[in-house]
């Protein structure tokens, strides 16, 4: 959870640390990192919510009523920047947009906290954290390329594994900002690792989210390298995933767990598992917003591609994890390129719709495709959207999700993605011109 500070024990730590240059951060609806600086002098106008952003130009945030949106902070995520020299430091609080008379519709962040506002009295939803990226080699003027770092594989070492020290100071540094990190490897692509974060409240982990790729790009860029959360980058090899670990909690009660089940699931554990599976489709769009994701959700016995789930199978979006105490529900399908809010915020609204409808479970999936046509068939009965333009339109039919995160997000959000997916269509692909060009 973040530290409980005040304005003004933000303005202390500023004053004890030497703070130069205070960044505020905030998040796009399309889930970019944003940020405005301001010099310590102006830290206690910042704090009070009266530093202006002009909406028009920030993608997703353009309001024709209110082109000034004021950036409110929030205290309890103020962190210093360990990279940066003591002297004349730089640290940063994460923002919340606002207008005049109140919160601003198009905040991705207020709108996670609006839909966590809906959880009964007592209740935390608690979210873990797996995330998966690509090293890059950069070109020249630093542009990004699609030349691996190394040619490791799952959990390899040095010298094998190159990104190891690049890695290392990732996780050293996500630390020294308070963020816990649980675990660290090199994934199965070369190039290819991944991070785990520590359970936190909803949304304190989104903050970390956020954060961790902003740290991720940073540490990398000072080694040389380009860290990518595109989805699936390299053809060869299968793509990047975030994998949310998801329960709730009243207290110290995990109120997914019941031993007396055979599966060692609660209830509410299944209301909420048919919740997710009932607004899948509509889900996808908000967990997996580019073209791109679609090449990563392809059918493989790997990848989870289907509207269902089960204990063990890595078909399923959906896994059910029972280890004691600890029962979780445990989302594949995400992508790390997705806004943490806003992905957070629909698979909450989508879990108590379950809940609040007594929505049933289907049983666990137990698929066994002996082939890809056998996989496909499957998909085409039980599977998530296959591209970006059938999952926009899946979100903009379901209303649970629409109501929870808001009009204004949802009708920036779905422009924007509908207008992406035009612009691919319009694309003439390389592969297009091998396979087509000659023999028509």
């Amino acid at each position: 959870m973040h530290r409980l500070y005040t304005p003004a024990d933000v303005q202390r730590l500023a004053q004890e640390y030497h703070v130069k240059f205070v960044r505020l951060q905030f998040t796009d609806i399309l889930g970019s990192f944003k940020n405005i600086a301001v010099t310590v002098e102006e830290l206690e106008k910042a704090l009070a919510g009266r530093v202006p952003l002009d909406s028009a130009a920030i993608e997703g945030f353009q309001n024709h009523l209110e082109r000034n949106v004021y950036l409110a902070p929030d205290p309890s995520t103020f962190v210093i920047f360990p990279w940066r020299p003591r002297e004349g430091a730089v640290a940063r609080l994460i923002c919340e947009a606002r207008v005049a008379d109140g919160p601003f519709a198009g905040c991705s962040r207020t709108a996670l906290k609006r839909v966590l506002a809906t959880l009964p009295a007592g209740w935390q939803f608690v979210v873990g954290v797996e995330a998966e990226f690509f090293l890059f080699h950069a070109g020249e003027q630093g542009k990004p390329t699609t030349v691996t770092h190394d040619l490791a594989g799952y959990c390899d070492l040095t010298p094998v594994d190159l990104g190891e020290n690049a890695r290392r100071d990732m996780v050293l540094t996500l630390e020294e900002m308070g963020i816990e990190v649980t675990s660290s490897h090199h994934e199965i692509a070369p190039g290819q690792h991944e991070i785990g974060l520590k359970d936190d409240t909803a949304l304190a982990i989104a903050d970390k989210m956020a954060t961790f790729k902003f740290v991720v790009r940073t540490v990398a860029q000072r080694h040389g390298l380009h860290a990518s959360f595109m989805p699936r980058p390299l053809a060869r090899y299968n793509g990047s995933g975030l994998t949310l670990h998801l329960s709730l909690w009243r207290g110290d009660e995990n109120l997914f767990y019941d031993p007396q089940d055979p599966f060692g699931l609660s209830e509410t554990a299944y209301y909420f598992a048919g919740g997710l599976l009932r607004h899948a489709r509509g889900l996808t769009a908000v967990a997996n917003p580019l073209v791109n994701s679609y090449k990563r959700l392809v059918p493989d016995p790997e990848n989870p591609v289907l509207a269902a789930w089960s204990r063990d199978n890595r078909l399923t979006m959906l896994r059910a994890a029972v280890d004691g105490e600890n029962a979780h529900l445990v989302l594949r399908s995400p992508d790390p390129a997705s806004n943490p809010y806003l992905v957070l915020a629909a698979v909450l609204a989508a879990g108590l719709d379950g809940l609040r409808n007594k929505t049933a479970s289907p049983p666990f999936a137990s698929y066994e495709a002996t082939d890809i046509g056998d996989l496909r068939r499957v998909i085409q009965r039980d599977g998530l959207p296959r591209t970006l333009g059938e999952a926009v339109g899946a979100l903009a039919a379901d209303h649970v999700l629409r109501e929870a995160l808001g009009e204004h997000i949802c009708a920036r959000f779905i422009a924007a993605k509908e207008e992406e997916w035009e612009r691919f269509l319009r694309e003439v692909h390389p592969w297009e011109i091998d396979e087509y060009l000659a023999k028509f």
